[in-house]
């Protein structure tokens, strides 16, 4: 039960309320074990035939005084302990949520979406029954024994107790051993629990893609596969359930048998009194229950500690990107950007990225990069967000070493548009406002009006309220990648990277978004990456990329006459044009 070491402070903050919680617990068990004297009393009483009118109306005024301090006690538990597990249950969510956003980049690209989700129902759920239900049911357990045994020998006969607890030591293993095989197959459980999640997110997604290759019956198929998985490993554990609560209530119904027999010689031979018997009877009820419900405890707490351990696993993750421990702040950035002998590699690649790469973006000048796919273009906006450290060499921002510099400023300072723009279930609006804090709607619409969209926007029913559906689905890809456009625009960052963000509108269109960006652009420094020449043409500098190494490096001119993969491009770029308006 290591895993519950997690728990420790939470359980140290809230150590009163479980105290109170538990002590409000105990005086309902308390209580309750008050019923059986009152039933031995009023059976003597009844057999002795002295129990008149009055008597019978204490007894009855007393069980209802009982029954009211059961209900007083019962809700004050009900409320300390299971208000405490849905306080955990939320710490635990939003602590798990924000480690989660905490982690780099390089995490998700080995972690399944669906074992994450998992961890933040399944998981953080069974948890918070092992603080309320397992809490509980260990206190109510532990002291309806110990209780129960006491006054059993203290109040009827020792040899029948000793005799009717016989079958208690078999009881025990028993409890012990489905225990341990229910908490192995618990986790096994959550596992395929984690696939299927993974399995609808994926398909519910991807659902333009199943559709458009008529892949929904083999979609159908998979889903089936991985659910019977899930409903087989489900069932073995009911199997073992099944056999756990008959097996149980066997062997607990022994006790009954040997208190029914021997008990009985007892009352008969005036050993005990026929009240004796009774409460004798009601004590080994609440133990009978008792015991196999230890069993239940188990499987709680064991549930509970394989979830723990799955998400204790993922908040042992530490990101490879950390804030510096001194980072220095950035709130002028000018733009300046320096690549010194880069090289980097991608986690599990076995070769470089970029290698031996080096270049400068002087403040508000603009570089564009061209090069093939896989050559290594969108690494570079990504080493310069800090998504990823290099492998070798440095990287400068402002003269500044950029591993020092405080992670939010730097961010926070520069406008990125990725090619497959993430789009939000929500509004236009607030898809565009997403990177500040809050924003007029003048602001949103001159931002969009700068992408080329606000057109497009007032075509939609409710204009910029209207909801885009889950990833933008309701959106073409270039309404989506102007969105993301406008997105960075309204930041009015020191510094825009446009990782081949026009790739999805036609070449006019991108003529007119790109005349209306001149201005912004000419007054900030400016990263655009793309395959198209009329694109780049117009930055300060443009730079080649083939296998992560710079090959050419230059003015659009400059470029021409060197004749080199840059010229090749435009000259066939150019005859492309002329085909498509013949």
């Amino acid at each position: 039960m290591d895993s519950y070491k997690m728990l420790l402070p939470f359980a140290k903050k809230n150590k009163w309320v479980y105290f109170f919680g538990v002590l409000s617990l105990l005086a309902v068990d308390a209580f309750q074990l008050m019923i059986p004297e009152v039933l031995r009393r009023v059976t003597d009483r009844l057999q002795a035939n002295t129990l008149d009118a009055r008597i019978l109306l204490q007894y009855a005024l007393f069980t209802v005084f009982i029954g009211v301090m059961i209900m007083v006690f019962r809700y004050a538990w009900r409320i300390l302990i299971i208000n405490a597990s849905r306080r955990l249950e939320y710490e635990m969510r939003n602590d798990l949520f924000t480690h989660l956003l905490s982690l780099s980049t390089s995490y998700y690209s080995r972690k399944r979406t669906g074992d994450l989700m998992a961890h933040a129902t399944n998981d953080v759920q069974a948890v918070r029954m092992a603080a309320s239900a397992g809490v509980i049911t260990l206190t109510d357990a532990l002291f309806l024994n110990i209780a129960a045994i006491t006054m059993m020998l203290l109040t009827t006969d020792v040899r029948l107790t000793l005799v009717a607890l016989l079958p208690m030591p078999v009881l025990a293993f028993t409890i012990y051993t489905f225990g341990s095989v229910i908490g192995v197959q618990f986790k096994i459980v959550q596992e395929a629990f984690s696939s299927l999640t993974e399995n609808v997110q994926e398909n519910i997604s991807g659902i333009r893609v199943i559709k458009s290759f008529a892949r929904e019956n083999d979609e159908i198929d998979r889903f089936d596969a991985t659910n019977q998985d899930l409903f087989k490993k489900n069932m073995k554990l009911a199997l073992i359930f099944g056999s756990y609560h008959p097996g149980i209530q066997f062997i607990s119904g022994i006790s009954y048998v040997i208190t029914l027999v021997y008990g009985a010689r007892l009352v008969l031979n005036s050993t005990i009194s026929l009240g004796d018997f009774v409460a004798f009877n009601a004590y080994l009820a609440s133990l009978v229950w008792s015991v196999p419900v230890i069993g239940f405890v188990i499987n709680i707490l064991q549930r509970g500690a394989a979830s723990l351990t799955r998400i204790n696993k993922v908040m042992a993750e530490k990101p490879d990107i950390k804030e510096p421990v001194d980072p220095i702040t950035l709130k002028n950035y000018k733009g300046q950007v320096h690549f010194e002998n880069v090289s980097f590699r991608y986690p599990g690649s076995n070769e470089d990225a970029i290698h031996h790469f080096s270049m400068s973006l002087p403040p508000g000048t603009s570089l564009g990069i061209m090069g093939k796919t896989g050559s290594g273009k969108s690494t570079i906006p990504a080493l310069l967000l800090r998504l990823y450290d290099p492998t070798a060499g440095s990287i400068t921002v402002d003269g500044l070493p950029l591993n020092q510099v405080s992670l939010t400023d730097l961010r926070k300072q520069i406008g990125y548009v990725e090619q497959n723009s993430f789009i939000f279930s929500s509004s236009i609006a607030e898809n565009i406002a997403f990177g500040v804090a809050t924003a007029s709607m003048e602001e949103i619409q001159e931002a969009a009006k700068l992408a080329g969209l606000h057109e497009d926007i007032l075509q939609f029913p409710s204009g910029y309220e209207t909801g885009v559906g889950e990833r933008g689905v309701t959106l073409s890809g270039g309404q989506k990648q102007r969105l993301s456009i406008a997105r960075a625009l309204l930041k009015n960052p020191s510094m825009l990277i446009m990782d081949d963000a026009l790739s999805a509108v036609d070449t006019e269109t991108e003529k007119n978004i790109l005349d209306q960006l001149q201005e912004t652009i000419s007054t900030r420094s400016t990263l655009i990456i793309a395959h198209r020449i009329s694109t780049l043409q117009h930055c300060d500098q443009i730079i080649v990329l083939e296998n992560g190494i710079l090959t050419e490096s230059g003015t659009h001119e400059e470029l021409i006459r060197l004749n080199g993969y840059y010229a090749r491009q435009h000259q066939r770029q150019q005859l492309e044009d002329e085909w498509s308006m013949e």
